[in-house]
């Protein structure tokens, strides 16, 4: 979750022009494969690092499968940690040191293209025989005015994370989850019931983790943080009026959200892990996260989509290519990608092998292809390696398709620390005015999206 806040914190990057990729076939495309006696090596970015001991196996055997199948492809992994650090980005681009095939997160995507920093793919997007069977929501992240910059390698949306264990001994259905914000409140109020210090519903509130959440509420709701044109704020309105008269109720009226707040991600997570909070927003790759790192267990937990369902936080990662590149590597760039990321049963998505090498197998993410044959496949692939229990997702997966994913806000970090002092407000304080609160965050945001022509 870290780094998909700290993702966001990339606002801007050097121009660079934009490498000309004319095709050799009709209409601008270029639908010859790569010779296979031109031979070509390409860098790749966001190789697991060695102390990812399976994954970078996989890796390791990936690159020597494709390139067995392509002996005249080299692929050069690098292993920087971040993948994208704000820091150093703008300096690789600027220093022509970026890598061929580049990794970055959703919400950065139309600023790089906006920027010159990325090739245009559409003429040679083709060849990638899965492309067509992406999950359209997913595709349109990495398209602009009708071109296609770059491909997904993993998506989520936000749902409602639960502990089945507290909800069983507070008398609520671990296999009926709320679906609505009411129902979410009588549900808190049940399990701040059973007492010993457990919360019933926690939310962030600080590290512009409150303003980020805010943000997956008020699409819960069916809000926008900001105007169609990125101009205007478009938060203070009925939606996230809503979304804090609900927190508010439920921290001071019903008294189900404990009274410890300023809580950041790691506070909810190691919450739950230890059996002391019932519900929190989250994306699948949380339940990972409370096994690995807080001792949870698989067992304990279920994933239910987010309350409301009309729209829910859509992020995620991919791949673009270097603008520099040559028509000979950004091929081989693709079926790189085609090979690694998005072909069931191999690559990341090789499932057995990740069962067999001790990782974690059944979680619904990523769901990288639409209703389809590939993506049926996909999903049949994963479920006969999973070790894991699948049903505790079974409510999350089954709306995946009919919730709305919406991307973050433009300038989503400074937002996102503008409503963080919002939503902190209405749970440190009773008598937070949550009408001043939304008019003042209101001003400030309009100012910040003014000032950077979004």
């Amino acid at each position: 979750m870290r780094s998909r806040i700290l993702a966001t914190m990339l606002t801007a990057v050097i121009g660079t022009a934009v490498a000309g990729c004319g095709g050799d076939g009709t209409d601008g495309k270029d639908t010859a494969p790569l010779d296979g006696g031109t031979k070509v090596s390409i860098t790749v970015g966001c190789m697991p690092a060695k102390s990812q001991e399976a994954q970078r196996k996989e890796w390791n055997e990936d690159v020597a499968a494709f390139q067995k199948l392509h002996p005249n492809i080299t692929i050069v992994g690098k292993d920087a940690f971040p993948c994208i650090d704000p820091q150093t980005f703008q300096a690789k681009l600027a220093g022509g040191q970026m890598e061929d095939v580049f990794y970055v997160y959703f919400t950065d995507v139309q600023n790089i293209v906006a920027k010159g920093q990325a090739a245009d793919l559409t003429p040679y997007i083709g060849q990638v025989g899965q492309y067509e069977s992406l999950d359209p929501t997913v595709a349109k992240v990495f398209k602009n005015d009708g071109k296609v910059y770059g491909l997904p390698r993993q998506n989520y949306t936000m749902g409602l994370f639960y502990n089945r264990e507290l909800f069983e001994r507070a008398g609520l259905n671990p296999d009926a989850p709320p679906r609505t914000w009411a129902e979410v409140r009588e549900a808190a109020k049940k399990i701040s019931a059973l007492g010993d210090g457990i919360a019933g519903y926690a939310e962030l509130s600080a590290k512009n983790q409150g303003g980020w959440h805010f943000t997956t509420l008020i699409y819960s709701q069916g809000g926008d943080m900001v105007t169609a044109d990125g101009g205007k704020s478009a938060f203070n309105g009925p939606q996230g009026r809503a979304v804090l008269q609900t927190l508010k109720d439920m921290r001071w009226t019903d008294d189900s959200m404990g009274s410890k707040q300023l809580l950041v991600d790691a506070d909810i997570q190691r919450m739950m892990a230890a059996g002391k909070l019932g519900m929190y927003l989250g994306a699948p790759d949380n339940a990972t996260a409370l096994v690995d790192q807080f001792k949870g267990d698989y067992e304990n937990y279920g994933m239910a989509p987010i309350p409301g369902g009309t729209g829910t936080l859509l992020g995620g990662d991919g791949y673009m290519i270097n603008p520099k590149a040559s028509p000979a590597k950004i091929k081989a760039g693709l079926m790189w990608l085609e090979y690694y990321a998005l072909t069931p049963g191999q690559g990341q998505l090789d499932y057995a092998r990740a069962a067999k090498d001790g990782r974690p197998v059944g979680l619904p993410q990523p769901r990288l292809f639409g209703q389809n044959a590939v993506g049926q496949k996909d999903r049949e692939l994963r479920a006969a390696s999973a070790n894991l229990p699948v049903q505790n997702f079974k409510p999350y997966e089954d709306a995946y398709t009919t919730v709305p994913g919406k991307l973050e806000p433009p300038q989503a970090q400074k937002l996102y620390a503008i409503l963080d002092s919002v939503v902190s407000a209405v749970l440190t304080r009773r008598d937070a005015n949550i009408d001043e609160l939304l008019a003042d965050a209101q001003e400030k945001a309009d100012a910040v999206l003014a000032r950077s022509g979004s």
